[in-house]
């Protein structure tokens, strides 16, 4: 289907950019199939490497993919409205009164520009956010606590190994009780990117480093990356608990599978399998890299839930697509029936689709203080951008 559906969009911008131009057929051809080998891209990985989430090329090409594709797709949308525009405009008049060519190259103009930065924006190291989180009966010993929240890194041939060594370098700098990653650490299958992944283990929290699965460990060997996530000195969390210790209190932390796992005869999510045993006065901290089932855990006693997945819509104008399969959570912070839900626009996001505008990626910092202590609940700052 989604093949299917570029296909259209890629033709529409050839047949409507390409087709009114003044130049020689083969050159129109040349450029039309261009315009639909780019929009197939996903497509064309697939058959190249077996799998449409990694495109196994130098880096200067996939961000020149991302560049020509996220083009192809505003130049669509642009025209999209021109053509509403011509029409309506017709209709008005009675009359026939198309649009003159400048008004089209005026719009790839446009698209080729707010594709630049739309790339530029999402290959950069990302902003620091700051959020306190009041939590009922938190124990003493936990008020102040640092979490460092990563997501949606997305270790590949676009965010590769020195993305990785700044980021380990920017999140250690925190000094943070605790860094918690929910999933999507990587695309690509562990002999492409074991260099890549190799600076995570210089993580370094007092607390450790947990982890749970996103959708992606299942698309590229989900046994080999688990295993390797504990070569690189991170704690698996799939449907599991651990408990953090301050003297006499406790916090729990808990992960679950992802919802893509039963796809491959794996465990599904199983919030009851992973508090097994987790003693009941503490609170949970869950990382479940979907939000879409945000309710399902207020309503187990969960008070902190950490998401991403959603990459926070990426663009601006398209949160409502991406609420219609996460339950409406998108970006951002929610209250759900008493449970802190924080959806995070993700550390990095999928080289197949490497393009932010008015959505930004973020290294999450999350410090925990007790109800009423004035501290506020989802609220925080954007930090700096970092190098």
């Amino acid at each position: 289907m989604f093949a299917t559906v570029m296909g259209i969009i890629g033709a529409y911008v050839a047949l409507r950019v390409v087709g009114p131009l003044g130049i020689p057929l083969w050159s129109k051809l040349l450029l039309g199939l261009a315009i639909l080998l780019l929009a197939e891209n996903h497509l064309l990985t697939k058959w190249a490497y077996g799998n449409m989430f990694s495109l196994e090329l130098p880096r200067g090409i996939v961000i020149a993919v991302n560049l020509g594709f996220g083009a192809i797709l505003i130049t669509a949308a642009l025209h999209v409205l021109l053509d509403v525009f011509m029409l309506l405009r017709s209709l008005v008049l009675w009359q026939w009164r198309p649009l003159g060519p400048g008004w089209s190259m005026g719009a790839v103009a446009l698209g080729v520009a707010l594709a630049g930065l739309g790339v530029a924006n999402a290959v950069r190291q990302p902003a620091q956010k700051d959020l306190a989180f009041e939590i009922e009966n938190l124990p003493a010993g936990f008020d102040g606590y640092s979490v460092i929240h990563l997501t949606d890194i997305h270790l590949s041939r676009l965010f590769h190994r020195p993305f990785a060594e700044a980021l380990v370098a920017r999140v250690n700098a925190l000094e943070p009780d605790l860094i918690l990653i929910s999933g999507d650490l990587i695309d690509g299958y562990l002999d492409a990117r074991r260099e890549d992944v190799a600076p995570l283990a210089g993580l370094s929290a007092r607390d450790g480093v947990y982890v749970s699965p996103g959708n992606h460990e299942y698309y590229f060997g989900y046994e080999s990356w688990w295993a390797t996530y504990q070569e690189l000195g991170m704690r698996p969390l799939a449907n599991a608990h651990a408990r953090i210790k301050r003297g006499e209190d406790a916090l729990v932390v808990a992960g679950l599978t992802d919802l893509a796992a039963g796809r491959f005869g794996l465990p599904v999510p199983d919030i009851d399998r992973a508090l097994a045993g987790a003693p009941e006065d503490a609170p949970i901290l869950l990382l479940n890299h979907q939000p879409q089932q945000a309710r399902i855990m207020a309503a187990r006693g969960v008070d902190v839930h950490l998401s991403g997945h959603t990459h926070g819509g990426m663009v601006v104008g398209l949160a409502s697509l991406v609420a219609r399969y996460n339950e409406g959570f998108i970006s951002g912070y929610y209250a759900v029936a008493g449970m802190h839900l924080y959806v995070s626009n993700g550390t990095a996001l999928w080289p197949g689709f490497a393009l932010r505008l008015g959505v930004p990626s973020e290294l999450t910092r999350i410090t925990l203080r007790p109800r009423g202590s004035g501290a506020g609940q989802g609220t925080g700052a954007d930090g700096p951008l970092g190098s």
